[in-house]
């Protein structure tokens, strides 16, 4: 778990920086391209930090829910699981 916290962190990381790159980028009125293949560098970056939180998140906290007796519990998790899968998918 604390490699894909790190992972995670990192990807993250990359992320603010990049995007603290492009701002200057644009700000600077530099070429259109090169400001969107940077802008789909961070939109990658945090797609993986997305799939790795979900990842951390069901073989931790959602297996655990799911191991318990707390039927109530395990219904909130789902949703809350579904909620993501909507948001992520739009």
């Amino acid at each position: 778990m604390t490699q894909e916290i790190d992972k995670t962190a990192v990807a993250l990381k990359k992320a603010h920086t990049l995007l603290g790159k492009i701002i200057s980028m644009k700000e600077d009125r530099e070429y259109c391209i090169a400001i969107m293949q940077q802008n789909l560098a961070v939109i990658g970056l945090l797609k993986s930090a997305q799939q790795q939180l979900m990842a951390d998140h069901l073989h931790n906290c959602f297996k655990t829910a799911m191991n318990s007796q707390n039927e109530k519990r395990k219904n909130e998790m789902i949703e809350e699981i579904l909620r993501v899968i909507t948001l992520n998918s739009k």
